[in-house]
């Protein structure tokens, strides 16, 4: 039996929710920086716990105000991941406020992780261990990811994966 489920990414501009998803899907990273506009769909069939499932993996573009992301892009999605950029401390806050935007449009149950890209470059972070330490504590499920090395790439799709057959 083959499931089919929606996956959105969700995050501000340039954490690098495109090459995560070519990481996952491809094997592949790229230095090249190029926006998603709108929304562009990969698919990967990935077999877990005995059953494969069809992801079709939305890549929303990236939003910066979390009110302009697109609610009919959330609609149907059986799990969403939140990217923020370890560099850049203020994508926390807009993956922490999509977080709020897309539980309460998918539900609260929805599965979801928190993935902290750049793990490659974590000696210049601005999101330090102490404020993942308190989200963790909060609830919060999360990374560290680098879609450059594949660090827990393809963990994060495993889990979420498995949350959403449970």
């Amino acid at each position: 039996m083959i499931l089919k489920k929606k996956i959105c990414m969700l995050g501000s501009f340039g954490v690098g929710k495109t090459a995560l998803v070519q990481q996952y899907v491809n094997s592949m990273f790229s230095d090249v920086y190029l926006s998603s506009v709108g929304v562009k769909i990969s698919k990967k069939t990935v077999r877990t716990d005995g059953t494969s499932v069809d992801f079709a993996l939305w890549d929303l573009e990236g939003q910066d105000d979390y009110g302009a992301v697109n609610i009919s892009y959330l609609r149907g999605a059986a799990g969403f991941f939140l990217v923020a950029d370890g560099v850049r401390g203020e994508t926390l806050s807009v993956a922490l406020s999509l977080r709020a935007k897309a539980l309460d449009t998918l539900g609260a149950d929805t599965p979801h992780l928190l993935l902290v890209n750049k793990e490659d470059l974590k000696e210049k972070w601005e999101i330090t261990d102490k404020v993942l330490d308190s989200l963790k504590a909060y609830g919060v499920r999360l990374l560290l990811t680098s879609a450059k090395t594949g660090l827990n790439v393809n963990e994060a799709f495993t889990l979420l994966a498995k949350d959403m057959l449970e």
